[in-house]
């Protein structure tokens, strides 16, 4: 578990390596009320790969988002939970159930996306 802290506090988007990892990642968001943007990939989809610094400039841009990177050719059990059929896939998950989601490269649909998510994510409190 420390281990996955560790790793989530030092790279914006985190490369999911495991089920057992990708389960520990939504239970921590969910517990934690934290929006989760995944990115289903393959090496050798150009589409996929070419989303990748976009991907992580996003990550940047969103401190209070989780950003996961899952591999579909070393993950397959997850991308068929979550019904991922092609690449890129970006699954926007809020409450551990997903929320949105976009499939193919189309970088200005994916941040305005994200931007409508995140702030449908944000909790507004009311102080009388």
């Amino acid at each position: 578990m420390e281990e996955a802290q560790e790793e989530y506090s030092k790279l914006k988007a985190v490369k999911v390596t495991s089920v057992e990892s990708w389960d520990l990642y939504i239970t921590q968001a969910t517990n934690q009320g934290c929006p989760v943007v995944v990115h289903f990939t393959t090496t050798w989809c150009m589409p996929s790969v070419a989303m990748n610094p976009f991907f992580e400039e996003l990550a940047s841009s969103y401190p209070d988002v989780l950003f996961l990177i899952v591999d579909v050719d070393e993950l397959k059990e997850v991308a068929t939970r979550m019904d991922v059929k092609a690449m890129p896939t970006f699954l926007l998950i809020k409450d551990g159930s997903p929320a949105d989601k976009l499939v193919g490269a189309n970088p200005d649909e994916m941040k305005k996306r994200i931007d409508t998510f995140v702030q449908s994510s944000r909790t507004v409190v009311y102080v009388a």
